[in-house]
């Protein structure tokens, strides 16, 4: 099964259209630009692209998960057995400025680890740091939705 691309469908806590997160979002360009660089991620995990990992991740990267904290090294090393996510969707995205060449990227992940059938939900918020080469991810935090 291909995997699903990000949806751009912004919907509100009841899962309906909203449209409130366009409004909310004065930047829709800083949201467009995170958006295509978290999406990079997430492809790199189902194409299990340990190299497309790390050119997404900065080299003081630090993942906030269930499991604890992890460095650029562990999330790349995931990878080194192939993919980890078979499908995935994006939702709710929304962008904030933090300051000089930083922003926030929080949404809604819908995703379907590999060599598994179950969906599973969780929020997301990521720090980008803009340089010479463009966005870079410093800072990710992954919260499991309530079932």
């Amino acid at each position: 099964m291909p995997h699903k691309r990000h949806s751009k469908k912004l919907l509100n806590t009841k899962g309906e259209n909203s449209g409130v997160g366009l409004i909310a979002n004065k930047d829709k360009d800083l949201r467009r630009e995170l958006e295509q660089c978290e999406t990079k991620v997430w492809d790199a995990l189902v194409a299990g692209d340990m190299d497309a990992d790390a050119a997404a991740l900065h080299e003081d990267f630090l993942g906030v998960y269930s499991s604890g904290f992890s460095p650029k090294a562990d999330h790349v090393n995931q990878l080194k057995d192939g993919p980890t996510v078979k499908s995935y969707n994006l939702f709710e995205l929304r962008a904030r400025p933090l300051g000089n060449g930083h922003a926030l990227l929080s949404y809604r992940a819908e995703f379907t680890r590999a060599q598994c059938d179950v969906s599973e939900t969780m929020y997301v918020s990521s720090i980008w740091q803009h340089t010479a080469k463009g966005w870079i991810n410093i800072f990710s935090q992954d919260t499991p939705a309530k079932e």
